[in-house]
């Protein structure tokens, strides 16, 4: 018992336990006998960039024609550097409805969100399978070059820029416990966000890379829900927590399918012969973005604090986990080929640094930095078809009924897909609260 003691006065720095809240566990509470109204107004810039190299699948041999079967193994060979940024102002505001129950909302108004696809060393116009394609979308081979092998799936080097307002997002919270008001129980929050499809809709079809021209915009056309709750316990000088939350996309209206370029575009579908034909109606065909599941385990350090003028500065180190489920939606290479593309499941971790200073009970200010690495994950996976009559096969002859329209044997077929592979995402954030 008296170790135990000792490791906590060690933890705590000897200070006496004391009731705060961290800030992942802030919550705005109205009709409190003290305090009538809460209201928080955050303000905050965030930059985001991922790089990634591309590698592509390819055989040692000649390349995979339609209907033979998936070679054993293929190795893959350098393609791209890829480079995405995202810069955004974050407007939020929370307020009391009641005891420990917070609604939120925040608007994001993207500057920016540009990215750029550049040769690796060693490959060139010359000898990469990106410049010199031997296959049309159907399988069949490249109808205007000599040798079947001239095509160009997109043009490399290559920008895309886009930017706007992004989609808004309303918030309910509910704390259960408050370490605030009883210090013997931690501080435990249950909480919504709802992430509305309120952007204008980004077409996939448009590569936006003229940098004098207007600016794609950046809307998915997906309701997000995200379920989460939160747990953080202050002990003297460090406050440990915990966060975990699930999101859950559902299509909206109008969203977008590849099917929509049948008619503009039939090139750069595999069977656009198949569009708005059962199976394979809009929904089929269309936006099917990915679950998320995410955890987070943090400390917050204080080394300094002065509670009479309402004073503090805290050190807030996190451990962060993300799993992104299997889905059709805007990856790596989306805008460079045109298309909502399947990529794999993958996960992310990493961590983050921040530092809270509070100047005094009306106006604090943050920053922080995450690092993500992502895992190593297939870009270009989407299904060959399915199987209709029950015959257990997909039957891939040309005008079949069977084929997706949406799979394209350039760069979907075993042989010829893209991989992420080094990818990291690297998040800085730097923002002020202003409390009421």
């Amino acid at each position: 018992m008296h170790r135990f003691r000792a490791v906590i006065a060690a933890l705590t720095l000897g200070v006496p336990f004391a009731a705060s809240a961290a800030e992942i566990t802030r919550i705005a509470s109205s009709f409190e006998d003290d305090d009538p109204f809460d209201l928080f107004v955050d303000v905050g810039f965030e930059r985001t960039q991922t790089r990634a190299k591309i590698v592509r699948e390819q055989l040692p041999h000649a390349p995979l024609q339609p209907g033979q079967p998936a070679p054993e193994s293929v190795r893959e060979v350098n393609e791209l550097w890829y480079k995405g940024t995202d810069a955004r102002l974050n407007l939020a505001v929370a307020f009391g409805l009641w005891k420990d129950l917070e609604f939120s909302f925040k608007l994001p108004i993207v500057f920016q969100q540009n990215e750029t696809w550049n040769f690796v060393s060693g490959t060139g116009q010359g000898n990469s399978t990106i410049t010199n394609s031997c296959f049309d979308a159907d399988g069949s081979p490249y109808k205007d070059g000599a040798d079947g092998c001239a095509g160009r799936l997109f043009q490399v080097p290559q920008r895309s820029y886009r930017g706007g307002l992004g989609n808004m997002h309303f918030g309910l919270a509910y704390a259960f416990f408050n370490q605030e008001k009883d210090d013997t129980k931690p501080t435990w929050i249950v909480g919504i966000d709802y992430e509305a499809p309120t952007a204008k809709q980004r077409d996939p079809s448009l590569g936006n890379t003229d940098p004098d021209g207007d600016k794609g915009n950046v809307g998915d056309r997906v309701h997000k829900y995200q379920l989460y709750t939160t747990f953080s316990r202050k002990m003297g000088r460090a406050e440990p927590y915990f966060k975990a939350s699930h999101t859950i996309p559902v299509r909206g209206p109008g969203a977008n399918s590849n099917c929509d370029q049948s008619s503009t575009n039939p090139g750069n579908l595999g069977a656009p012969g198949n569009c708005y034909k059962e199976p394979w109606t809009r929904k089929e065909t269309g936006i099917q973005a990915p679950s998320q599941t995410a955890l987070t385990f943090g400390m917050e350090l204080v080394p300094f604090e002065n509670a009479s003028k309402s004073q503090k500065f805290t050190l807030d180190l996190r451990l962060l986990g993300n799993y992104v489920g299997r889905g059709r939606y805007y990856n790596e290479l989306s805008s460079a080929l045109r298309k909502l593309l399947t990529s794999d499941d993958y996960l992310q971790v990493g961590g983050q640094l921040g530092v809270t200073a509070r100047a005094a009970s009306a106006f604090t200010i943050r920053a922080s930095g995450n690092f993500l690495y992502n895992t190593d994950h297939l870009l270009t996976t989407e299904a060959i078809g399915q199987d209709l009559n029950g015959d257990g096969t997909v039957d891939t002859a040309p005008g079949s009924p069977e084929l997706n329209p949406t799979f394209d044997w350039r760069y979907d077929t075993v042989s010829r897909r893209f991989r992420a592979i080094q990818s990291t995402t690297f998040r800085f954030d730097l923002g002020a609260t202003f409390s009421f």
